[in-house]
């Protein structure tokens, strides 16, 4: 999250339009490889790491924005060097498309995608409120030093415009970055476009965690669920909150099976369970340092999961400045990742915050792992 902009929330008939152009009737690119499941390794414990909030590509027609990108992607492979995960999940706001000056925000998002990928580390992303928001013009690029040449430079030496020049500015759809997201994976994301009457939201989809004994069900389902945000309201919608009934009552009737829920922006509950000022038991966390800032509706999606008793925690970005921990009427918690980025707003040491489930017994524990290497916030997120 950067500090909010009311024109971001406008949901205008040109979003939508330009959504719907290139929306589901493009074709999903396919891989090299086939994926394979997400599987505990015998004997093993699978890990997840969380980046939230990486902002990239903010100012990078300046020295000091490819700077930031950079710092950014060393704390990523800090974290993973350090931790060496199993999978990664990127919680959205991967990029910053209101400041990035150039028609393929794809770009920046393979940029900050590569760190994992370069590793052979599976991932998935989801959407957050800053990842398709429309380009905003710089205020200063209208006085005497004018637009940089770097944006558009076949324009400065043109004397006609062309659809081609790379600064139309419409922006990347959703759509559109899992697609050139897909096609440099080589079968390693498990992004996936959602069902499209879920539309205008996109990054809906569970992946589960298998058991090491294939006879066994799956060890943990991760629903990820897109809160909206830059292109429409930040919302999670009742065609979303019914999709999730469906799904997870078909894949989980009886409950048996543990849930993680993962989304970029906070819902209200959280303001509920928030510290007042210091972090003490029973919530677990190092900084508290703003308000929680959450969606506009999320039409009953907590209710919804606080009557699912395999639902287990809940897990989302947006809030630099938070990174706790605290439960939800004794029933899940309710947790903030670890801003990852040095993009964004917030000087905050950065961080990633890691899941670690184990089979048998059954048992989530996360922490945070920092950049200079440091783990502090362990916590329990599953009843012993």
């Amino acid at each position: 999250m950067m500090k909010r902009s009311s024109s971001l929330l406008i949901f205008t008939v040109l979003s939508l339009t330009l959504i719907s152009a290139v929306g589901w009737e493009l074709s999903i690119p396919s891989t090299t490889t086939a994926r394979s499941s997400l599987r505990v390794r015998e004997g093993s414990r699978f890990k997840i790491a969380i980046f939230a909030d990486l902002h990239f590509g903010e100012d990078s027609w300046t020295d000091w924005g490819p700077r930031q990108d950079a710092n950014s992607v060393n704390v990523m492979s800090k974290v993973l060097d350090a931790e060496t995960p199993d999978f990664v999940v990127y919680l959205g706001d991967v990029v910053t498309a209101n400041n990035i000056a150039i028609q393929n925000a794809s770009l920046f998002w393979d940029k900050a995608i590569s760190p994992t990928r370069d590793r052979n580390i599976p991932w998935t992303s989801l959407f957050g409120n800053h990842d398709d928001a429309s380009f905003v013009w710089p205020l200063d690029w209208f006085s005497s030093s004018g637009i940089p040449p770097i944006i558009c430079p076949s324009v400065s030496n043109s004397s006609s415009w062309s659809s081609d020049d790379g600064c139309g500015f419409r922006g990347t759809t959703r759509v559109e970055l899992i697609q050139e997201e897909l096609k440099a994976a080589n079968a390693l994301s498990y992004s996936t476009i959602g069902p499209k009457e879920l539309w205008p939201s996109v990054s809906n989809y569970v992946i589960p965690v298998e058991s090491s004994d294939d006879s066994k069900p799956a060890v943990a389902l991760m629903y990820f669920l897109d809160s909206g945000g830059g292109s429409y309201p930040e919302v999670i919608s009742n065609a979303q909150v019914e999709w999730f009934k469906t799904k997870s009552n078909t894949l989980n009737p009886d409950l048996s099976i543990p849930e993680l829920i993962f989304w970029h922006i906070p819902s209200k509950a959280y303001k509920k369970v928030a510290p007042r000022l210091w972090i003490t038991r029973p919530c677990v966390g190092s900084i508290n340092k703003e308000r929680v800032d959450a969606q506009e509706a999320e039409n009953g999606m907590m209710r919804v999961l606080e009557k699912r008793s395999s639902v287990k925690a809940v897990f989302v970005g947006h809030n630099h400045g938070l990174d706790w921990c605290c439960p939800y009427k004794d029933k899940l918690w309710l947790c903030f990742a670890r801003h990852t980025g040095y993009g964004g707003y917030g000087n905050w040491p950065r961080g990633s915050r890691i899941l670690e489930i184990t089979e048998v017994p059954f048992r989530i524990k996360s922490w945070i792992r920092m950049e200079d290497g440091t783990v502090h916030s362990e916590v329990n997120l599953t009843s012993d």
